[in-house]
């Protein structure tokens, strides 16, 4: 999940990582979305940050501050 807040919208930086990503590993194994997080209270303690934040669930398995998006690809095929 790209969580992101309303002030500056979901990072475009990575839209072409998760796609190369996803297409690697397949549409079964991999979802992305993205989440304002200052309209999800579950997301809230992620409010308040100028980094993008990437989430990731299976339940909550990793987080990724900032568009480092080497660690961003890593983390996501470590927990693939």
């Amino acid at each position: 999940v790209d969580a992101f807040q309303a002030w500056c919208g979901p990072c475009k930086t990575v839209v072409d990582l998760f796609r190369k990503i996803r297409n690697e590993v397949g549409s079964d194994l991999l979802h992305f979305a993205v989440a304002e997080v200052d309209s999800i209270d579950a997301l809230e303690k992620y409010r308040g940050k100028c980094e993008p934040v990437f989430v990731l669930y299976r339940e909550l398995v990793a987080v990724v501050r900032g568009a480092n998006a080497p660690l961003l690809q890593k983390t996501i095929l470590e927990q693939l």
